[in-house]
């Protein structure tokens, strides 16, 4: 009865969400900052391939890395490699003329992290019609237009989420009819990667939750401004006294999540998030606060797209569409774990 409830209930959630939130952003997105021109990430050798990085955000610790894995990458399989990108996560119109500009530049191939997954759909096939190699990076995108997508299995990593934030619960000695609140702040309504980890989290929840632990039904949206994402966060403060629980779905919402938990030094809170940020590390190496993060292994997405990127354009095929990098959660206490610190090297 219980995952009945869950499957209409998760339903309706991503279709309210989506719906309103699309139509907030519409209304309310940030005029376009202009882009830069693509840099050369290696030496730049004529006559070797040349590969295309576009990535969501520049200027971000979790993209950085992503830039990291294609420049070593093109460096040890000997190809050219440039990269650019949008400053904002939503910023989808700059990401498509970035797409067209790789085209008229004569790229090889292409390696994209979509900034819109349903906006960017018709580019992506468009160009991939052309028979230029299209790789995927952390996030898909609503068509088969592309050749192989490296990302995070987000369903499950929102089911991770969820897991270590009961846990958390647990190991703080909370009852299971203790009156408990969690809210949640999303950076977008049409990346499929959020609206994945979102889903993960809530089926987890409603499968293993006790009925009094409760998700606000109010599912904040920043739409990539973290700053926005400060100002929600402090209306959940005020308006939920029993607030207990703060999960953030992507990079800058977990920014935003765990400045707003620093700054009212509200160690009484459990946090979860992804990725890490300068804010969400403090917290989770400290012992005063209970914060969890969800780690990717976004060096290995854009590194193992760079190789692929190169064995199509010399004729190779790829029998999958979709390679799951997996994640590492990481918490106060498992940080000297080998695998964990290994996975903390490349974020």
């Amino acid at each position: 009865m219980k995952k009945n409830r869950f499957t209409v209930l998760i339903i309706l959630i991503l279709f309210i969400f989506s719906s309103c939130s699309k139509k907030e952003s519409e209304g309310n997105q940030k005029q376009e900052q202009a882009i830069p021109d693509f840099a050369p990430l290696t030496e730049i050798v004529e006559g070797r391939s040349d590969i295309y990085l576009i990535t969501k955000v520049l200027d971000s610790n979790y993209w950085d890395v992503v830039v990291k894995g294609a420049k070593e990458a093109g460096e040890e399989f000997g190809c050219n490699v440039y990269f650019s990108g949008t400053y904002n996560e939503m910023d989808w119109q700059n990401q498509e003329k970035l797409l067209d500009k790789c085209v008229s530049l004569g790229a090889d191939a292409i390696i994209l992290a979509p900034d819109d997954s349903i906006e960017l759909a018709p580019k992506i096939e468009e160009i991939h019609s052309q028979n230029i190699p299209i790789i995927l990076v952390d996030t898909a995108a609503n068509t088969d237009g592309y050749d192989i997508c490296y990302m995070t299995d987000n369903l499950l990593a929102g089911n991770e989420a969820a897991q270590e934030m009961l846990n958390q619960f647990h190991s703080l000695g909370f009852s299971n009819n203790d009156e408990i609140t969690v809210g949640i702040l999303v950076g977008s309504a049409t990346s499929q990667t959020i609206n994945e980890r979102l889903a993960g989290f809530y089926q987890y929840w409603s499968l293993n939750a006790p009925d009094s632990w409760t998700i606000i039904s109010d599912i904040k949206n920043c739409n990539g401004d973290i700053q926005l994402g400060d100002e929600l966060i402090e209306s959940l403060l005020d308006d939920y006294p029993n607030l207990k629980g703060l999960y953030g779905t992507n990079n800058g919402p977990t920014k935003a999540l765990a400045q707003v938990v620093s700054e009212h030094e509200r160690n009484d809170i459990v946090l979860v998030g992804f990725d890490y940020s300068d804010e969400i590390k403090s917290l989770v190496e400290s012992p005063d606060y209970h914060a969890s993060t969800i780690l990717q292994r976004q060096y290995f997405m854009s590194y193992k797209g760079v190789q692929s990127a190169l064995g199509l354009i010399n004729g190779s095929s790829i029998d999958i569409r979709f390679e799951d990098t997996g994640v590492v959660t990481v918490n106060n206490k498992n940080l000297s774990d080998p695998e964990v610190k290994s996975v903390i090297e490349n974020n």
